[in-house]
């Protein structure tokens, strides 16, 4: 029987962290990227400009330490609206890439068998979610009229994202794992409204911080962007190990807390495609 002091903890993080859109998410890699972590990034939003800046300014000899994948459905207008143009593949192939890291010319293995040093980043959980719900609505049967029940979309676009956070954070999975989504506000029958991951629909929401031993949040207050640590009346935060810090600053903040969870890998430099 193993002991508690073996446990996955000691190893690897699991961390999810919400904010308002341009709340710094994004550009605070720099300084996981400055203490030698090698970032391999599934962009759903395709907005990873502030990372690159901002390693070009502050560690241009570690950009080749940031390989991603940008994966969004092609959308073109229609006398109708936009539209998806062809068949909805972006969540199919996000899963793809969480199985089997590999495309065109480039073969990075299993990403559950990157170790320590590496950290998958899925940036947004928000749009991944849009992808699973895009995914599945063309798949869900229809009547003569055309219509169809969009609750059974709902569901199974939900159960897909739910498989996808238990497997990331699963002991099996030996890579850090790094989960960037937007905060909404939820009404509740007592008390006032609380802030969850935005989901698929409403229902899903509540459940995404279970899956996560670290839980985060970012916030922007009269210009000031700070990552908050602790619990408050609209929202429960937490993290895996007590830092002494009720927030921290976007531009060291993450790399701060990886270091409290765990011990920083070496500085080390890495011939991957640039960001």
């Amino acid at each position: 029987m193993p002991s508690l002091a073996q446990h996955q903890s000691n190893s690897f993080i699991k961390c999810l962290a919400i904010g308002d859109p341009k709340s710094g998410k994004t550009s605070s890699m720099v300084s996981l990227v400055e203490v030698g972590y090698k970032l391999r990034i599934l962009d759903m939003d395709n907005l990873l400009d502030p990372l690159k800046f901002m390693i070009m300014q502050r560690c241009p000899e570690l950009i080749g330490n940031v390989e991603f994948r940008t994966l969004r459905d092609k959308r073109k207008m229609t006398p109708e609206g936009p539209v998806i143009d062809g068949k909805p593949t972006a969540f199919i192939q996000a899963i793809r890439m969480l199985d089997h890291w590999k495309y065109d010319d480039v073969d990075l293995g299993r990403p559950a068998e990157w170790g320590s040093d590496t950290i998958l980043v899925v940036d947004t959980l928000s749009r991944l979610c849009d992808s699973a719900f895009d995914w599945r609505e063309p798949l869900t049967p229809k009547g003569r009229s055309g219509e169809y029940d969009k609750r059974a979309t709902y569901a199974d676009s939900q159960n897909a994202i739910e498989d996808v956070l238990a497997g990331l954070t699963s002991p099996l999975f030996e890579t850090n794992v790094l989960v960037f989504g937007h905060g909404q506000y939820q009404p509740q029958v007592v008390g006032p409204d609380q802030i969850f991951p935005q989901g698929v629909g409403q229902k899903l929401g509540p459940k995404i911080p279970a899956y996560f031993p670290n839980y985060i949040r970012y916030v922007n207050r009269g210009g000031k962007r700070t990552i908050q640590l602790e619990s408050d009346s609209q929202i429960s935060l937490a993290t895996a190990k007590p830092i002494g810090e009720k927030s921290l600053p976007t531009d060291t903040g993450l790399a701060e807390l990886f270091e409290a969870l765990r011990e920083v890998p070496k500085p080390a430099k890495s011939s991957l495609r640039k960001v």
